[in-house]
């Protein structure tokens, strides 16, 4: 059964940057989508970047694209969210999530995804 832990979140002034990360253990991600997803009090959980497995295609929500960048390591089994330019809005919980590499369209249908991370909070503010 894959896991995921997130780490990496926290306070930061807009503007300003996180990396946020994620450690999967029971699987190697390689064989899975993986992605991003953020839910902000009293909004449906969203999907912010995810990376296809079966063709490498990346996908990045509206609000996000060209500050944000997904990534991942092999070796270390691990995804990344690099977040830049944080604004107020992108204050949430952010969960790392995956889903088999045959899912489609994970991002855009957040009830494909099959496995979530407990979430770490994202706080922009002054």
């Amino acid at each position: 059964q894959l896991q995921l832990v997130e780490s990496g979140g926290g306070l930061v002034q807009p503007g300003g940057s996180l990396r946020l990360s994620c450690a999967a253990s029971g699987g190697v991600l390689n064989y899975y989508n993986i992605g991003w997803f953020r839910q902000a009090p009293g909004k449906e959980r969203e999907g912010v970047s995810c990376m296809y497995s079966r063709d490498s295609s990346t996908y990045y929500g509206k609000s996000v694209k060209g500050r944000f960048t997904i990534s991942r390591d092999n070796a270390k089994n691990t995804v990344y969210l690099q977040m830049n330019e944080l604004k107020p809005e992108d204050t949430a919980v952010y969960y790392c999530a995956a889903s088999d590499y045959r899912v489609q369209a994970m991002c855009e249908i957040t009830r494909r995804v099959g496995y979530w991370g407990q979430g770490t909070q994202v706080t922009v503010s002054s």
